[in-house]
């Protein structure tokens, strides 16, 4: 596990909604899910936090890209997360 504690969030998250509506998921990024957009059903994602657990195996610059490519970069239909900037 990273240095974020388990999300519970998620957890309330999929207990709010059960089998009523399908999600999609970053892999690896559980702990990044600060919400959920209502009206789309789409999981929201912190983008500081998403680099933090890339930062555990590369250099920042490293995560920046990899983050930029592979995540962001990358529409999977209708119910693709957000990704929220929350550098502030």
């Amino acid at each position: 596990m990273n240095r974020f504690e388990e999300n519970i969030l998620l957890e309330k998250i999929l207990e709010a909604r059960g089998d009523e509506q399908e999600f999609l998921k970053a892999d690896g990024f559980d702990t990044a899910i600060i919400g959920l957009e209502e009206s789309s059903g789409r999981l929201i994602y912190s983008v500081s936090r998403i680099i933090a657990i890339l930062m555990e195996d590369m250099e920042e610059s490293d995560a920046w890209e990899h983050y930029y490519y592979n995540i962001e970069g990358g529409y999977v239909g209708e119910y693709t997360p957000i990704w929220c900037y929350d550098y502030f």
